[in-house]
């Protein structure tokens, strides 16, 4: 693909849009199927992310056995009832919340991070934050290729990694980080669901950003 150096406004537009209109999706139409050809953009997407050094540390792993998918989700669902139980008194409306759609979406991807590579540039001091950040990265890229396709993508961190590590045969020093739900939906939620759901608002830019020093920390919301 050619590639023009400079975009049109119409086109910086766009990418602003997708950007604000990503959500972290639960919900997806059972019984579809994604088009090779859709399903390649994504994939090429997330390779294309930027990585430290280029080391590019990412592995995804496309889950096709039925049997393996429903493993997998079995470790979510065990994991999210562990999660419910240090709530304390928020279980119950924790319980209530949909945190993955492992058994309806049409694609399910699992980030694996690879074993160390060795390599130093970028990343001497800060080794293993960098690959995960390099990971996450290819995550992000994925999950705006995915809205950009009018496909919904949700990121289930509820899983214990040695778990998924043992179910997907990885080598010991590899890390799972993600279980990626990737599909159809009916509808893109107008606002993250954890604020429809009112489990948690996001915090406003000048909350965050701060000059010359560290700033004031906002305050969590308890029970999160």
């Amino acid at each position: 693909m050619s590639i023009d150096p400079f975009f049109t406004q119409e086109e910086r537009d766009a990418v602003y849009k997708v950007i604000q209109a990503r959500r972290d999706i639960r919900h997806f139409i059972p019984n579809r199927t994604i088009e090779p050809k859709t399903l390649a953009h994504i994939l090429r997407a997330a390779h294309q992310a930027p990585s430290v050094g280029l080391m590019q540390p990412w592995r995804l792993i496309h889950i096709h056995d039925p049997e393996l998918r429903r493993q997998l989700q079995a470790e979510a669902e065990r994991e999210r009832l562990a999660t419910a139980d240090v709530l304390n008194t928020r279980r119950d409306a924790f319980l209530k919340l949909k945190v993955e759609g492992i058994g309806e979406c049409a694609e399910l991807l699992i980030m694996v991070m690879a074993p160390d590579d060795g390599t130093v540039l970028g990343r001497r001091t800060l080794p293993r934050e960098m690959a995960i950040s390099s990971c996450a990265c290819a995550i992000q890229n994925l999950w705006l290729a995915a809205r950009a396709e009018n496909l919904g993508l949700g990121w289930v961190s509820f899983f214990d990694p040695h778990v998924v590590s043992k179910l997907l045969k990885c080598p010991n020093t590899a890390e799972p980080l993600a279980i990626l739900c990737l599909g159809p939906v009916v509808e893109f939620p107008p606002a993250p669901l954890m604020t429809i759901e009112g489990w948690r608002e996001g915090k406003l830019l000048d909350a965050i950003l701060y000059h010359d020093h560290y700033g004031k920390e906002p305050v969590p919301p308890e029970g999160c």
